[in-house]
Protein backbone atom coordinates (compact mmCIF):
# COMPACT_ATOMS: atom_id res chain seq x y z
CA UNK A 1 0.00 0.00 0.00
CA UNK A 2 1.58 3.67 -0.85
CA UNK A 3 1.83 5.88 2.18
CA UNK A 4 -0.57 8.39 0.90
CA UNK A 5 -3.17 5.70 0.79
CA UNK A 6 -3.23 5.41 4.59
CA UNK A 7 -4.44 8.43 4.57
CA UNK A 8 -7.90 8.42 3.15
CA UNK A 9 -11.72 9.91 3.71
CA UNK A 10 -12.41 7.37 6.62
CA UNK A 11 -9.14 8.91 8.87
CA UNK A 12 -10.45 12.45 8.36
CA UNK A 13 -13.68 11.32 9.45
CA UNK A 14 -12.27 9.69 12.50
CA UNK A 15 -10.51 12.79 13.72
CA UNK A 16 -13.42 14.08 13.06
CA UNK A 17 -15.14 12.49 15.68
CA UNK A 18 -12.56 11.99 18.26
CA UNK A 19 -12.01 16.35 18.07
CA UNK A 20 -15.95 16.73 18.80
CA UNK A 21 -16.29 18.86 21.46
CA UNK A 22 -12.76 19.60 21.57
CA UNK A 23 -11.99 21.40 18.57
CA UNK A 24 -13.75 24.64 17.20
CA UNK A 25 -15.55 25.06 13.97
CA UNK A 26 -14.77 27.88 12.98
CA UNK A 27 -16.83 30.09 10.31
CA UNK A 28 -16.92 31.00 6.61
CA UNK A 29 -16.39 34.99 6.89
CA UNK A 30 -17.06 37.82 4.20
CA UNK A 31 -16.77 41.23 3.72
CA UNK A 32 -17.70 43.54 0.56
CA UNK A 33 -15.12 45.28 1.08
CA UNK A 34 -12.35 42.54 0.51
CA UNK A 35 -14.46 41.43 -2.37
CA UNK A 36 -14.31 44.51 -4.25
CA UNK A 37 -10.65 44.64 -3.64
CA UNK A 38 -10.94 40.48 -5.12
CA UNK A 39 -13.13 41.37 -8.23
CA UNK A 40 -15.06 37.95 -6.63
CA UNK A 41 -16.36 37.05 -3.65
CA UNK A 42 -14.14 36.13 -1.20
CA UNK A 43 -14.73 33.55 2.18
CA UNK A 44 -12.34 33.57 4.65
CA UNK A 45 -11.83 30.70 7.28
CA UNK A 46 -10.32 31.60 10.11
CA UNK A 47 -8.46 29.02 12.24
CA UNK A 48 -6.68 31.93 13.76
CA UNK A 49 -10.25 31.58 16.45
CA UNK A 50 -9.03 27.86 16.68
CA UNK A 51 -7.80 26.80 20.13
CA UNK A 52 -4.24 28.00 20.66
CA UNK A 53 -4.70 30.35 17.61
CA UNK A 54 -4.12 28.13 14.82
CA UNK A 55 -5.46 24.83 12.45
CA UNK A 56 -2.77 23.35 14.60
CA UNK A 57 -4.36 22.19 17.64
CA UNK A 58 -6.83 20.17 15.34
CA UNK A 59 -4.15 17.16 14.10
CA UNK A 60 -2.46 17.56 17.39
CA UNK A 61 -5.39 16.41 19.33
CA UNK A 62 -6.36 13.46 16.87
CA UNK A 63 -2.78 12.84 17.61
CA UNK A 64 -2.52 12.53 20.98
CA UNK A 65 -5.84 10.92 21.69
CA UNK A 66 -4.62 7.96 19.90
CA UNK A 67 -1.70 7.20 21.86
CA UNK A 68 -1.28 4.30 24.22
CA UNK A 69 -1.20 3.87 28.10
CA UNK A 70 2.17 3.88 27.98
CA UNK A 71 3.39 6.43 25.46
CA UNK A 72 0.89 8.94 27.13
CA UNK A 73 3.07 8.24 30.48
CA UNK A 74 6.01 8.59 28.53
CA UNK A 75 5.75 12.11 26.62
CA UNK A 76 5.82 13.13 23.24
CA UNK A 77 8.20 15.27 21.72
CA UNK A 78 7.50 17.50 18.46
CA UNK A 79 9.68 20.01 16.38
CA UNK A 80 7.92 23.48 15.26
CA UNK A 81 8.25 26.95 15.35
CA UNK A 82 5.38 27.69 17.50
CA UNK A 83 2.09 26.85 16.12
CA UNK A 84 2.33 22.82 15.94
CA UNK A 85 4.23 23.47 19.40
CA UNK A 86 1.17 25.08 21.34
CA UNK A 87 -1.48 22.34 19.70
CA UNK A 88 0.69 19.80 20.68
CA UNK A 89 1.10 21.73 24.22
CA UNK A 90 -2.55 21.87 24.51
CA UNK A 91 -3.61 18.39 23.40
CA UNK A 92 -0.78 16.72 25.69
CA UNK A 93 -1.83 19.25 28.96
CA UNK A 94 -5.55 17.81 27.97
CA UNK A 95 -4.45 14.14 28.03
CA UNK A 96 -1.46 14.39 30.88
CA UNK A 97 1.16 13.31 29.03
CA UNK A 98 4.07 15.56 29.25
CA UNK A 99 5.49 17.43 26.59
CA UNK A 100 8.63 18.56 24.92
CA UNK A 101 9.11 20.96 22.15
CA UNK A 102 11.98 21.78 19.91
CA UNK A 103 11.68 25.35 18.47
CA UNK A 104 13.61 27.68 16.97
CA UNK A 105 15.67 30.54 18.82
CA UNK A 106 13.87 33.09 16.49
CA UNK A 107 10.58 32.34 16.52
CA UNK A 108 8.38 34.68 17.86
CA UNK A 109 8.46 35.28 21.17
CA UNK A 110 4.91 34.92 21.58
CA UNK A 111 4.67 31.35 20.65
CA UNK A 112 7.76 30.32 22.72
CA UNK A 113 6.06 32.26 25.88
CA UNK A 114 2.76 30.68 25.03
CA UNK A 115 4.23 27.03 24.68
CA UNK A 116 5.90 27.18 27.92
CA UNK A 117 2.68 28.38 29.86
CA UNK A 118 0.52 25.25 28.58
CA UNK A 119 3.26 23.34 30.44
CA UNK A 120 5.71 22.20 27.81
CA UNK A 121 9.55 21.78 28.07
CA UNK A 122 11.06 23.66 25.33
CA UNK A 123 14.29 23.25 23.67
CA UNK A 124 15.94 25.62 21.59
CA UNK A 125 17.64 25.84 18.62
CA UNK A 126 19.62 27.81 15.57
CA UNK A 127 17.36 26.82 12.69
CA UNK A 128 20.56 27.90 10.28
CA UNK A 129 23.83 25.61 11.86
CA UNK A 130 21.22 22.82 13.37
CA UNK A 131 18.81 20.37 12.27
CA UNK A 132 15.65 20.23 14.25
CA UNK A 133 15.12 16.71 13.00
CA UNK A 134 18.21 15.17 14.04
CA UNK A 135 17.30 17.03 17.29
CA UNK A 136 13.95 15.68 17.55
CA UNK A 137 14.53 12.25 16.65
CA UNK A 138 17.65 12.16 19.24
CA UNK A 139 15.54 13.73 22.00
CA UNK A 140 12.66 11.19 21.25
CA UNK A 141 15.49 8.14 20.93
CA UNK A 142 17.55 8.87 24.95
CA UNK A 143 14.10 9.42 26.47
CA UNK A 144 11.62 6.89 24.64
CA UNK A 145 9.35 9.99 23.81
CA UNK A 146 6.60 9.44 20.88
CA UNK A 147 7.53 11.97 18.30
CA UNK A 148 4.66 13.81 16.58
CA UNK A 149 5.58 15.77 13.67
CA UNK A 150 3.79 18.78 12.18
CA UNK A 151 3.17 17.32 8.91
CA UNK A 152 4.26 14.64 7.48
CA UNK A 153 2.33 11.96 10.12
CA UNK A 154 -0.73 10.59 8.84
CA UNK A 155 -2.78 11.32 12.24
CA UNK A 156 -1.98 15.04 12.08
CA UNK A 157 -3.24 15.04 8.29
CA UNK A 158 -6.09 13.52 9.11
CA UNK A 159 -6.92 16.11 11.80
CA UNK A 160 -5.77 19.19 9.78
CA UNK A 161 -8.13 17.79 7.13
CA UNK A 162 -11.48 18.18 9.41
CA UNK A 163 -10.95 21.84 7.93
CA UNK A 164 -12.09 20.56 4.87
CA UNK A 165 -14.49 18.77 6.28
CA UNK A 166 -16.31 22.11 7.73
CA UNK A 167 -15.55 23.93 4.21
CA UNK A 168 -17.37 21.49 2.05
CA UNK A 169 -20.10 21.72 4.35
CA UNK A 170 -20.07 25.37 4.85
CA UNK A 171 -19.68 26.38 0.94
CA UNK A 172 -22.85 24.11 0.32
CA UNK A 173 -24.36 25.73 2.90
CA UNK A 174 -23.94 29.08 1.20
CA UNK A 175 -24.53 27.80 -2.25
CA UNK A 176 -20.87 27.45 -3.17
CA UNK A 177 -19.81 24.93 -5.17
CA UNK A 178 -17.51 25.11 -7.90
CA UNK A 179 -14.46 27.55 -6.01
CA UNK A 180 -10.66 27.48 -6.07
CA UNK A 181 -9.72 27.11 -1.64
CA UNK A 182 -6.72 28.64 -1.12
CA UNK A 183 -4.27 27.21 1.42
CA UNK A 184 -1.29 28.62 3.70
CA UNK A 185 1.44 25.81 2.82
CA UNK A 186 4.72 25.06 4.75
CA UNK A 187 5.19 21.07 4.64
CA UNK A 188 2.06 20.37 2.88
CA UNK A 189 -0.75 18.94 6.40
CA UNK A 190 -3.04 21.40 5.96
CA UNK A 191 -3.16 21.30 2.69
CA UNK A 192 -2.88 17.69 2.24
CA UNK A 193 -5.61 17.21 4.65
CA UNK A 194 -8.40 19.24 3.04
CA UNK A 195 -7.37 18.10 -0.63
CA UNK A 196 -8.46 14.83 0.35
CA UNK A 197 -11.47 15.94 2.06
CA UNK A 198 -12.91 18.15 -0.51
CA UNK A 199 -11.52 15.73 -3.26
CA UNK A 200 -14.69 13.03 -1.55
CA UNK A 201 -17.35 16.19 0.18
CA UNK A 202 -17.17 19.03 -2.62
CA UNK A 203 -15.30 17.71 -5.85
CA UNK A 204 -15.73 20.53 -8.11
CA UNK A 205 -13.40 22.45 -5.53
CA UNK A 206 -9.71 22.73 -6.38
CA UNK A 207 -6.71 23.41 -3.69
CA UNK A 208 -4.18 26.00 -4.10
CA UNK A 209 -1.11 25.79 -1.94
CA UNK A 210 0.35 29.57 -1.20
CA UNK A 211 3.59 30.39 0.11
CA UNK A 212 6.13 33.42 0.53
CA UNK A 213 8.42 34.42 -1.95
CA UNK A 214 11.70 32.80 -1.76
CA UNK A 215 10.55 29.73 0.31
CA UNK A 216 7.82 28.25 -2.37
CA UNK A 217 9.42 24.64 -2.55
CA UNK A 218 5.92 22.92 -2.90
CA UNK A 219 5.30 25.45 -5.84
CA UNK A 220 8.51 24.73 -7.24
CA UNK A 221 7.61 21.12 -6.80
CA UNK A 222 4.39 20.68 -7.89
CA UNK A 223 5.84 22.47 -11.66
CA UNK A 224 8.74 20.30 -11.33
CA UNK A 225 6.88 17.28 -10.20
CA UNK A 226 9.87 16.13 -8.03
CA UNK A 227 10.53 17.34 -4.30
CA UNK A 228 12.54 20.76 -4.07
CA UNK A 229 14.71 21.90 -1.16
CA UNK A 230 14.62 25.65 0.07
CA UNK A 231 18.29 26.74 -0.33
CA UNK A 232 17.36 29.69 2.85
CA UNK A 233 15.86 27.94 5.96
CA UNK A 234 15.19 32.00 7.38
CA UNK A 235 14.32 35.19 5.66
CA UNK A 236 10.87 35.80 5.80
CA UNK A 237 8.09 37.14 8.07
CA UNK A 238 5.64 34.04 7.32
CA UNK A 239 7.64 31.94 10.40
CA UNK A 240 4.85 29.26 10.46
CA UNK A 241 5.55 28.08 7.08
CA UNK A 242 8.92 28.31 6.99
CA UNK A 243 10.17 24.17 6.56
CA UNK A 244 12.81 23.33 4.04
CA UNK A 245 10.67 20.90 1.43
CA UNK A 246 7.13 19.43 1.08
CA UNK A 247 7.14 15.91 3.53
CA UNK A 248 6.87 12.46 2.28
CA UNK A 249 3.54 11.95 2.55
CA UNK A 250 1.82 15.42 1.80
CA UNK A 251 4.13 16.18 -1.34
CA UNK A 252 1.92 12.91 -3.03
CA UNK A 253 -0.88 13.62 -2.25
CA UNK A 254 -0.52 17.25 -3.43
CA UNK A 255 0.51 16.31 -6.61
CA UNK A 256 -2.25 14.27 -7.08
CA UNK A 257 -5.23 16.61 -5.94
CA UNK A 258 -4.01 20.74 -5.96
CA UNK A 259 -3.79 23.16 -8.33
CA UNK A 260 -0.42 25.48 -8.90
CA UNK A 261 0.81 26.74 -5.86
CA UNK A 262 0.83 30.75 -5.36
CA UNK A 263 3.57 33.06 -4.16
CA UNK A 264 3.53 36.42 -2.16
CA UNK A 265 5.67 38.92 -1.09
CA UNK A 266 6.07 39.70 2.57
CA UNK A 267 4.58 43.36 1.80
CA UNK A 268 1.31 41.55 0.50
CA UNK A 269 1.14 39.77 4.17
CA UNK A 270 1.44 42.85 5.44
CA UNK A 271 -1.48 44.39 3.75
CA UNK A 272 -3.70 41.15 3.81
CA UNK A 273 -3.27 41.74 8.22
CA UNK A 274 -4.14 45.21 8.43
CA UNK A 275 -7.38 44.58 5.97
CA UNK A 276 -8.43 41.37 8.27
CA UNK A 277 -8.19 43.25 11.36
CA UNK A 278 -10.06 46.62 9.81
CA UNK A 279 -12.29 44.73 7.43
CA UNK A 280 -12.78 41.40 9.39
CA UNK A 281 -11.88 41.99 12.80
CA UNK A 282 -9.83 39.19 12.57
CA UNK A 283 -5.62 39.37 14.15
CA UNK A 284 -3.79 37.11 11.67
CA UNK A 285 0.31 36.71 11.40
CA UNK A 286 1.58 36.88 8.40
CA UNK A 287 2.03 32.96 7.00
CA UNK A 288 -1.64 32.75 8.12
CA UNK A 289 -2.21 35.35 5.48
CA UNK A 290 -0.74 34.43 2.53
CA UNK A 291 -3.90 33.19 1.07
CA UNK A 292 -5.54 36.00 1.70
CA UNK A 293 -3.07 37.87 0.42
CA UNK A 294 -3.74 35.81 -2.94
CA UNK A 295 -6.99 36.11 -3.12
CA UNK A 296 -6.59 40.10 -2.66
CA UNK A 297 -3.89 40.84 -4.85
CA UNK A 298 -2.97 37.97 -7.47
CA UNK A 299 -6.68 37.96 -8.86
CA UNK A 300 -5.22 37.03 -12.38
CA UNK A 301 -4.15 33.48 -10.66
CA UNK A 302 -7.40 32.70 -9.80
CA UNK A 303 -10.76 31.52 -11.51
CA UNK A 304 -14.12 31.66 -10.98
CA UNK A 305 -16.64 33.94 -8.90
CA UNK A 306 -15.62 32.88 -5.66
CA UNK A 307 -12.62 32.12 -3.68
CA UNK A 308 -12.60 30.83 -0.14
CA UNK A 309 -9.35 31.34 1.93
CA UNK A 310 -7.60 29.60 4.74
CA UNK A 311 -6.20 31.77 7.65
CA UNK A 312 -4.37 29.36 9.67
CA UNK A 313 -3.13 30.99 12.56
CA UNK A 314 -3.11 34.26 14.44
CA UNK A 315 -0.43 33.84 16.40
CA UNK A 316 2.01 37.58 15.75
CA UNK A 317 3.76 39.31 18.33
CA UNK A 318 2.53 42.61 19.00
CA UNK A 319 4.97 44.66 17.13
CA UNK A 320 5.04 43.28 13.85
CA UNK A 321 1.57 43.44 14.02
CA UNK A 322 0.92 46.89 15.14
CA UNK A 323 3.57 47.50 11.77
CA UNK A 324 1.11 45.99 9.51
CA UNK A 325 -1.36 48.45 11.03
CA UNK A 326 0.34 51.72 11.01
CA UNK A 327 1.93 50.72 6.94
CA UNK A 328 -1.28 49.83 5.55
CA UNK A 329 -4.65 49.89 7.96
Amino acid sequence: MAREDAMNINEIRNAARRNAGHVRRTPLLTSPFLDEIAGRQVFVKPECLQHTGSFKYRGAHNAISQLSAQQRELGVIAYSSGNHAQGIALAARQNQTPATIVMPSDAPQLKIDNTRALGAKVVLYNRMTEDRDQIGADLSRQHRLTLIKPFDNKDVIAGQGTVGLEIANQARDAGIRNAQVLVPCGGGGLTAGIAIALEHDAPDMTVRPVEPADFDDVTRSLHAEKIEINEKRSGSICDAILTPAPGDLTFPVMTRLCGAGIVVTDKDCLRAMALAFTRLKLVIEPGGAVALAAALFQPLEIKGDAVIVVVSGGNVDAPLFADALNRFA
